[in-house]
């Protein structure tokens, strides 16, 4: 078996847990930053800013890669994510202009790090063993992401804002040290795998939308779940928010092994299935037990969703076309999950949260069936990206 663990790949893990801290680490405290700076409407402006970016960036981050090559397009990447922070420390800093503006080039950077140093992380793993390569990666991103979001509330509150702007300002930067010892790869740009080609190809769209479908009920868990059970026992929202992604981080690392050993697309039914069945149980927010064992069911098949669809996307195509799947797939995943949370937000207030949670479930059913079309061996098209078959990938 072809080794995994090799020197580029662990230098390339400074970068991923890096750029995990430099994004969650002022998530929650910008807005609040933002709040005690102007109003609330200020905190929203701040992650909309953040959100919007990060989508048009990710777009975009194919052709800097084309450009630049993934070295260097990493290292822009890293500087936008964090230095930009540090605009916050000065006295034009508390303005709701430069807060809005700080998020939306921090969002880029962040859409640019993922984006290309995905593809450079899917360049460095071992075509049989990608799926466990690819959850390796998202363990050492998820842990991170999971403590740095809570410990950067706790540190602008015992600690000052300054601390929480300066740790995301240097942790990103010091990673870049470590970009010299990445092999020195280019991507081509345009032509077969090109952005817009891979928009216009089912082979990379169809596991794309599956994805996020699923991501579109994370979205609503996170965003409306405490709010849909705040009238009920007070553990139920924290043990559920904990039980979602402790779930997917686990069923993510299961996904890669066992997809490398009997194939990416055959986990794609169970685990779309189990996203639905995880989002009808949490609609039923009057039995806090459903709702927990709910938040468990879908994070099971969240996780795997996540490490199946996207290895599945890389096996599609060349080395050249790696940058534009990452750009796709993280597209899908935030596309997914603000799509989930508008659609539920338009709905709430005329259903009630219980029904509006029971229309996302339905929703996600055209995904479970594409999940079973898309499940069946197939054979290499002539023309368009490079493709394999998907019970091999």
């Amino acid at each position: 078996m072809t080794s995994l663990f090799t020197r580029p790949l662990l230098l390339r893990l400074v970068s991923v847990v890096a750029v995990a801290i430099g994004f969650y680490l002022p998530l929650a405290a910008v807005p609040m930053f933002a709040d005690e700076s102007g109003t609330t409407a200020a905190a929203g402006l701040a992650n909309a800013a953040l959100l919007l970016s990060t989508v048009a960036g990710e777009l975009a981050t194919p052709r800097l890669v084309a450009r630049l090559g993934y070295r260097w397009a990493l290292v822009v990447g890293l500087v936008l994510l964090g230095v930009p922070a540090l605009v916050l420390l000065t006295p034009a800093g508390a303005s709701i202009a430069a807060i809005v503006a700080v998020n939306a080039v921090r969002g880029l950077g962040f859409a640019v790090s993922v984006v290309a140093g995905g593809a450079l992380t899917a360049a460095l793993i071992p075509a049989d063993r990608r799926g466990e390569g690819l959850a390796l990666v998202g363990l050492v991103g998820g842990i991170p992401s999971l403590l740095a979001l809570p410990f950067g509330t706790w540190a602008a509150g015992h600690w000052g804002y300054e601390v929480v702007f300066v740790l995301t300002a240097v942790v990103p930067v010091l990673a870049i040290v470590t970009v010299p010892g990445l092999p020195a790869r280019r991507a081509t740009e345009g032509g077969a795998h090109g952005l817009v080609a891979g928009l216009r190809n089912g082979s990379l769209m169809r596991p794309a939308a599956i994805f996020a479908a699923s991501a579109s009920a994370a979205g609503v868990v996170v965003t409306y779940l405490p709010l849909a059970v705040a009238s009920h026992a007070a553990w139920v929202a924290p043990v559920a928010l904990l039980l979602q992604p402790a779930a997917s981080t686990v069923s993510r690392c299961v996904a890669g092994r066992l997809g490398d050993r009997r194939g990416q697309a055959c986990l794609l039914v169970p685990a779309m299935a189990m996203s639905v069945v995880g989002m009808t149980a949490m609609a039923v927010t009057s039995s806090g037990v459903l709702v927990v064992a709910g938040s468990l069911v879908f994070g099971t098949g969240f996780g795997v969703l996540q490490n199946a669809t996207l290895a599945l996307m890389y096996a599609r195509v060349p080395a050249s076309g790696y940058a534009t799947v990452s750009a796709i797939w993280n597209g899908a995943y935030d596309l997914g999950m603000g799509a989930g949370a508008i659609v539920v937000g338009a709905l709430v207030a005329s259903t009630g949260f219980s029904a509006a949670f029971l229309v996302v479930a339905a929703c996600m059913l055209p995904a479970l069936a594409m999940a079973h079309r898309e499940a069946r061996p197939s054979k290499p098209r002539a023309g368009g990206l490079d493709l394999v078959p998907a019970a091999a990938a």
